[in-house]
This record gives structure tokens, C-alpha cells and sequence, in this order.
């Protein structure tokens, strides 16, 4: 990290946008040369997991899921505290965060003459057995994602991503008696490509269907408080030979051992320090 990074702070805006809609969008948090660098190395990665997934029944027109991807080229590496987008992180959940989760999914075209009859798209919240295990309305935050999109959904047959604004405050969504039907408040995300989208995990999202002759391609990166433990496996050791403080913390150090993780002392959160020293203690809380 450097200083670059407090050029790029949680607007106002952005942050009333968060607390009531659930989300907000970047544009041009990546410009074209990255965009390009990452879609080829997102193609590669295809190239290499999608007859993995085949053998276990994945259709060649069905979106494609890898999780823990970020540990499996280094070009994915950058993104995780990337200028334009992590101080926002930062703002929104603080100091004491990690890297828990990340995925990427890669959305095919329907084949040719493939039935486009309205349905209803799969809603859900994020983080699984934790939107049943804690007792409390609404749920509480604790994580939030950053998707990268790669290529352009500014049309919404792209397999766009969906969201129900103002829906991460309430346990449970409404959805018509027409099976078939979306909740009525539902709308699709248009992005560019390099534009970054930030949601709450809380937030009830789905992926929409593509008809169109694009496959879409995104990248999601999931923070989270230090003591969750991760969603994926975490491949990243390959990594922590040169990665800075940081960095490291991002990726899950923690010097003293699963103590720090819960009561962490200044060396296990060297965030925290950074902040510190560019912002004064005054100007850092939690």
C-alpha cells in the first residue's frame, strides 16, 4: 500500500448508498490494460477448471463457479488491496479484516434456440449457515464482497447481476405468488467493463439469465472481520514470501496464532499501523 490509496475514500454518497441500498458501483475502478490482463487470465483459468467441473456434470452452457481462484494465478493477486477499491473496504468495515472468500464466476450465452420463458432468478444472501445460526434482525454484516466485472452488462441480457435495493435489512424476501415472478423493486446491474461493484453480503442478490452472444465475466473478492473463518481454502501460501504487511494480514497471518485473530495486538493487524501513520490516530477508530 501506498498513498495513492487515500486518494480513493468512501464518499458521502457512497456510503448512504451502502447503508440503504446495499450497494454501490465504482466505474473504472480497472482501466483496459487490466481488464485485458485479467480477462486472459480469467480465460486461462477457464481453460483449465471447466473440464474439472464437466466430469461432474457441468454443461458447457452453464455458468461456471471456481472458488478460492485468487490463489491460482498471480495476476489476481493486486486486486485483493487494489487502489480504487480498498480503501472503501476500509471505511465501510475498518481495520481489522481479511481476504475470506473469493470466487469467480464465468456466465456462457443459452445455446441457440434455448427457451428464454420468464422465470424466477435463484435469491439468496450470501455466508450460508450464518443466516441461520445468528439470532438477530436484521442480521449483522460482518462481510461484504467487491465484484470486478470484465466484461460489458450495460444491456441486461447478459446474465447481469441482480439485487433488491434496501433488502440487506430484512431477513427474509417477499417474493409474488406468480412462481415465476421477481419481487417487483428488482432491478439489474449495468456495468462497465472495470467497473467495481460493492455489496453487502446481507444484500439478496441473484445471477440473471444470458441470451446474448457475450460471456460474462466477473471477479468477487470477499472481506470479512479477522475472526471468520475463511470461506475457501485459502491456497495462498505461494504468496507470502514477498507480499508486504499488509498484504499478509489480507491473506490470513497472524503472528500470534489464533489469539490474534480475536484479540489482535498491533502486530497482527498491521493495517491498523498504516493507518495510523498516514492518518494519525485521531483518524482511525474500532
Amino acid at each position: 500500500m501506498d498513498e495513492q490509496h487515500l486518494l480513493y475514500r468512501l464518499s458521502e454518497e457512497e456510503r448512504k448508498r451502502f447503508a440503504e441500498d446495499g450497494f454501490f458501483i465504482v466505474p473504472n475502478a480497472l482501466d483496459s490494460d487490466n481488464v485485458a490482463s485479467l480477462v486472459e487470465a480469467t480465460d486461462e483459468l477457464v481453460e483449465r477448471e471447466r473440464p474439472k467441473y464437466a466430469a461432474k456434470g457441468l454443461k458447457d452452457h452453464q455458468a461456471l463457479n471456481v472458488l478460492d481462484f485468487m490463489g491460482k494465478d498471480r495476476r489476481f493477486l493486486p486486486l485483493i488491496d487494489w487502489p480504487k477499491t480498498f480503501m472503501r473496504v476500509v471505511d465501510i468495515l475498518g481495520w481489522h479484516i481479511q481476504l475470506y472468500h473469493s470466487h469467480i464466476i464465468v456466465t456462457p450465452p443459452l445455446p441457440a434456440g434455448t427457451s428464454t420463458k420468464r422465470r424466477r432468478l435463484g435469491w439468496h444472501q450470501d455466508s450460508g449457515r450464518i443466516n441461520i445460526d445468528i439470532e438477530s434482525v436484521p442480521r449483522p454484516r460482518i462481510s461484504l464482497k467487491v465484484g470486478f466485472f470484465l466484461t460489458d452488462t450495460t444491456d441486461t441480457d447478459r446474465g447481469n447481476f441482480h439485487v433488491v435495493p434496501g433488502s440487506h435489512l430484512s431477513n427474509e424476501l417477499r417474493l409474488p405468488e406468480d412462481a415465476a415472478a421477481n419481487p417487483p423493486n428488482t432491478i439489474p446491474i449495468r456495468t462497465r467493463p472495470g467497473d467495481a461493484v460493492f455489496f453487502d453480503r446481507r444484500l439478496w442478490h441473484a445471477a440473471g439469465i444470458n441470451t446474448s452472444n457475450i460471456t460474462r465475466k466477473a471477479l468477487f473478492y470477499g472481506y470479512s472481520y479477522r475472526w471468520l473463518k475463511p470461506r475457501d481454502d485459502m491456497t495462498v501460501e505461494h504468496y507470502l514470501a514477498d507480499a508486504d504487511p499488509v498484504r499478509k494480514q489480507l491473506l490470513g497471518v497472524s503472528p500470534n496464532g489464533g489469539f490474534g485473530f480475536t484479540s489482535p495486538t498491533d502486530e497482527d493487524v498491521p493495517l491498523k499501523l498504516w493507518l495510523e501513520q498516514h492518518l494519525g490516530k485521531e483518524g482511525v477508530t474500532r
